[in-house]
């Protein structure tokens, strides 16, 4: 599982549970047997540390140096003021963590002050001094409780060889921009959305990517089809020239899997429309909420709604899309692989049972809605 973290660099932590953790869905795809335990486990024995990358995610303990520069919501300046206009809060926040170890927000009064939220609010000077001693590596998320965040000292939460090597500024912003490229793997200069959000301004970035070329770390490439250049780590050049055979199984991607990052890309080389449409009003909605696409060997097959119902241990299916001319009965090799993809969903789920939407009436045939247990 660690070894996913360091050929990916980091993946994007989200809360939303409806069909599982974002998370704990891309391990998932990856990491046979995976259980959310497994990762939650990684985080309480510090092998894996938050940092904003891209958005708010897990990156290896051991990468911490690379990560001190820290841009936060709105950047270091932002963070620095909200320490020194909330200077009072700060002190005591600060000295009651140091006494009585890992607290959140909830163990504080409320304290006003200056600071303003996304929307010009007053914000919680305590919300806004943790997340600013967060940014600033002087504290860091110790556990969650549900989206619930404790903080402690970070000298409390890290190995000291860890803490205290030194990396360049300049060192970590290239480490921050290859982590990018590292995650996707055919990302071009200008990335997709958001995808370098968070490294550095524009220029600045692209000064930082001519030094990784130059450097030999990134490696410009054609791909057939495809508008412009893309850049390919180095050592996976190899993997382009010589592609491994696609497995034949199937695999349900997580709404912010790196893989989905650039949707041009997916419509280049797969003919995959892929919207994220969670923040749609449901009129708006072609698909649905919490959509996960089907891969199937090297090409998407469709994409499933599933909703993890806990209290009855059971996970809903409420829609089911296919792509057209995909026809799960006539591909070769579909309906097992599908089946042996929904027994391990059930798994991870901590389900035993699968129930499929009325209308879904070749679903439900196709695919047991009881399923036996993985083959060993």
């Amino acid at each position: 599982m660690l070894q996913v973290f360091r050929t990916f660099g980091s993946i994007q932590f989200d809360p939303i549970a409806v069909a599982g953790r974002n998370h704990d869905l891309v391990l998932h795809a990856r990491v046979a047997g995976y259980e959310p335990a497994w990762c939650d486990e990684l985080y309480e024995r510090r092998e894996i540390f938050e940092a904003t990358n891209k958005a708010l995610s897990f990156v290896p303990a051991s990468e911490f140096p690379w990560f001190r520069h820290a841009m936060g919501r709105k950047g270091p300046r932002f963070h620095g003021a909200a320490l020194a206009e909330n200077a009072a809060v700060a002190k005591h926040v600060l000295e009651r963590i140091r006494a009585e170890g890992p607290l959140s927000a909830r163990d504080f009064e409320r304290e006003t002050g200056p600071t303003k939220d996304w929307f010009g609010m007053p914000e919680n000077a305590v919300r806004a001094v943790l997340e600013a001693y967060t940014v600033t590596g002087v504290i860091g998320l110790a556990r969650r409780d549900g989206n619930l965040r404790y903080y402690d000292l970070l000298e409390r939460l890290l190995p000291a060889e860890v803490l205290t090597r030194e990396v360049p500024e300049r060192e970590q912003l290239r480490h921050k921009l290859l982590s990018r490229y590292r995650a996707h793997g055919l990302l071009g200069a200008g990335g997709a959305g958001g995808t370098f959000a968070r490294i550095a301004p524009p220029q600045q970035r692209n000064e930082l990517r001519k030094e990784l070329v130059e450097l030999g770390a990134l490696v410009p490439v054609d791909i057939e089809g495809v508008r412009g250049k893309r850049l390919v780590l180095a050592e996976e050049v190899e993997l382009l020239q010589a592609p491994p055979e696609p497995a034949s199984s199937v695999a349900f991607i997580a709404p912010f899997d790196s893989l989905l990052w650039d949707t041009a890309l997916l419509s280049s080389l797969f003919a995959y429309d892929y919207v994220w449409e969670g923040f749609f009003p449901p009129a708006r909605r072609r698909w649905g909420y919490y959509v996960l696409p089907i891969v199937f060997g090297d090409r998407f097959a469709g994409r499933i709604e599933p909703r993890i119902d806990r209290d009855r241990a059971r996970v809903e299916v409420l829609n089911v899309w296919w792509e057209d001319g995909f026809a799960p009965r006539r591909a070769d090799g579909f309906v097992e692989a599908m089946r042996d993809a929904l027994r391990a969903y059930l798994l991870f789920a901590g389900a035993d049972c699968l129930e499929w939407a009325p209308h879904l009436t070749m679903e439900e045939r196709l695919f047991p809605a009881r399923p036996r247990p993985l083959r060993e």
